[in-house]
């Protein structure tokens, strides 16, 4: 099993840590197993914002975790503990999976675990990161940033998205969107959308581009441009980038990128349709356009990612 070590140390937020375990605490779709083994680790009994918690095992179990994650911290000018930077420092050494959220940056860069990296903050916080640590290659205008083995998201949401991304990573999209329906989120943002928009995305569906969304997700195997969006739209292409990125903080060829993306990992998991199939489905047209699309998104073809992730289940035909 899995282990995913949370470091708690006095000054962290709660909110960051709670979400955290809420987030990797079950498996609500019953399809990952196994699953995560879920370990709080501190000093002891801390101070994380109004609460008091009482860790279930030392810093030093952070060396024996698959991964470690760090929550953000209350104060970026308080000095890092130097057992949590001894433990943090061991556990990279040791291979682990590190991540950092929101401000939990300012305690892997203090450990050195972001020299030559890009990583990312709450954008509050970028300017005084980038200055503070020079070897950190610091990006203000994202919700994430992977590494591979190092991976920082910016405050809040953010912090969600990049839990989310890890279950997609490890277990796939299906079980990581059944983990964003229990917590009534969106299943997937891709970690280059900007860290916050010009304007809140609104709470009933009258924005806008409300009907727009569904009109496209039930055409993505149509060749489906800026223009033709813009005219179901009833708008220009300019205005309705304008509204994208107000509503959601990424241009309309990203978003219809991304969307496609999705509905081919949905297929690769759970149907035995051909790669071919799938990418004329998902609006690719060519096996080879997904391919090159699939990868550059995901980071593995289309075949590896079927193979980790392919659900047992009926098959469809091919």
């Amino acid at each position: 099993m899995a282990t995913i070590a949370l470091a708690a140390t006095d000054g962290m937020l709660h909110f960051e840590l709670a979400m955290a375990c809420e987030v990797f605490v079950r498996d609500p779709s019953g399809l990952a197993d196994p699953w995560y083994d879920l370990v709080v680790c501190g000093p002891g009994p801390v101070r994380v914002g109004a609460f008091r918690v009482e860790p279930d095992d030392g810093l030093d179990r952070l060396a024996h975790a698959d991964t470690v994650i760090i929550p953000a911290v209350d104060d970026i000018d308080a000095d890092v503990p130097p057992d949590l930077l001894d433990a943090v420092r061991a556990a990279h050494q040791a291979g682990a999976r590190m991540v950092s959220l929101c401000t939990g940056a300012f305690v892997l860069a203090a450990a050195g675990v972001l020299d030559g990296l890009r990583a990312t903050t709450h954008w509050a916080h970028t300017e005084a990161l980038a200055a503070r640590y020079p070897r950190v290659t610091v990006d203000p205008d994202v919700l994430y940033v992977d590494n591979g083995t190092v991976l920082a998201s910016a405050g809040k949401a953010a912090a969600i998205d990049l839990c989310l991304h890890l279950i997609r990573r490890d277990h796939g999209s299906t079980v990581a969107n059944a983990v964003a329906r229990r917590l009534v989120v969106p299943p997937h943002r891709a970690g280059g959308q900007a860290q916050f928009v010009t304007t809140p995305v609104p709470a009933r569906d009258d924005h806008p581009l409300a009907h727009l969304f569904p009109w496209a997700m039930e055409r993505l195997d149509c060749p489906l441009t800026v223009e033709d969006l813009a005219r179901q739209a009833n708008m220009s292409s300019r205005n309705l980038a304008r509204h994208f990125r107000a509503v959601a903080g990424t241009t309309p060829l990203q978003w219809l990128s991304t969307q496609r993306i999705r509905r081919a990992q949905e297929l690769l998991e759970n149907t035995d349709t051909s790669i071919d199939v799938i990418a004329q489905a998902a609006g690719m047209g060519t096996a080879t356009t997904l391919r090159r699309h699939f990868h550059r998104t995901v980071g593995v073809s289309p075949d590896a990612y079927r193979r980790t992730f392919r659900r047992p289940g009926p098959a469809s035909g091919s």
